[in-house]
């Protein structure tokens, strides 16, 4: 099912996609919050929720907001997770984080919720004073249920759903100031949605294929098969010393393709649009300004 929380009739509202029309669950007061609320009460809970159906309307006609606007906590990030990424971001001269090209163990950082947009919001590249702003086309993973010290066999049962992220990136502020918080953190440069699909829609989640596109031209193309260190393992490194709560999101990392990885670098500039789309879990969009 594809969850979705939007604008309509001057109201937040949340609900579900049926084909190209929204099922309007909840609207008005707390509706920022139902995705998150429904996290918390876990898979079985959205069958419920879907029968408290209010009205529909045509998906054209509604503002999307990012699945969860208002995350619980800041979004758990993956450094270097694709091998040629790896490779190409270590060869680049802006990575402070090993002296090895490949990591032997995940690198976790965080993202600031508010850095969190919505699918067509615009990334305001003006914030950064450098003008190295990057993209990262990324699959989203949705924490369903409190999760510490969690064995990689029993990983996935805690997964709730997916979505798109496109971790937008100062490349010289992340160079700059060594750890990655500042550089990634910018208000508007964590792109979200456009809807969180729930787990039991995706199969495979190692076959989905990521591919992002700038202008319309193709920079990542990758299978999420490739990762260096695959969800089980993200659940279970974070998990074994940090409590995991519902609603929780982590970005699995980013593949080959990334602008710091052209020679000269092919940074984002105002005018542009990128376009993150991962298989069945629709396209994200965001122009930026």
């Amino acid at each position: 099912m594809k969850l979705i929380t939007f604008h309509s009739n001057h109201k937040v509202c949340a609900g579900y996609l049926l084909e190209n029309m929204v099922v309007v669950c909840q609207e008005g007061e707390g509706a920022d919050q139902a995705l998150l609320n429904l996290c918390k009460a876990g898979p079985s809970s959205v069958q419920d929720w879907v029968k408290k159906e209010i009205r529909r309307v045509p998906l054209s006609s509604v503002e999307l907001l990012a699945p969860i606007p208002v995350p619980l906590r800041d979004i758990w990030c993956v450094g270097k997770n694709y091998f040629e990424h790896a490779k190409e971001f270590h060869n680049s001269g802006y990575d402070s984080s090993s002296k090895e090209a490949v990591p032997q163990y995940p690198i976790i950082f965080t993202k600031a919720t508010t850095s969190v947009i919505a699918n067509g919001a615009a990334v305001n590249s003006a914030l950064d004073y450098t003008n190295s702003v990057d993209y990262e086309g990324e699959l989203g993973v949705v924490i369903g249920k409190r999760a510490f010290q969690v064995a990689k066999e029993d990983a996935m049962s805690y997964v709730f759903g997916y979505t798109i992220i496109n971790d937008v990136t100062s490349r010289e502020l992340q160079k700059r100031h060594g750890q990655w918080t500042i550089g990634k953190g910018l208000d508007t440069f964590c792109p979200m949605g456009p809807w969180l699909v729930t787990a039991d829609e995706i199969k495979d989640v190692s076959q989905l294929e990521l591919v992002t596109t700038v202008n319309g031209e193709v920079r990542q193309k990758v299978s999420v098969a490739d990762l260096i260190f695959d969800i089980p393992t993200l659940i279970s490194t974070i998990t074994a010393t940090t409590t995991l709560l519902p609603g929780d999101i982590i970005a699995t990392g980013t593949p080959v393709g990334v602008g710091i990885g052209f020679t000269p670098p092919k940074y984002l500039k105002p005018g542009d649009e990128v376009k993150v789309s991962i298989t069945s879990l629709g396209e994200l969009h965001n122009p930026i300004s």
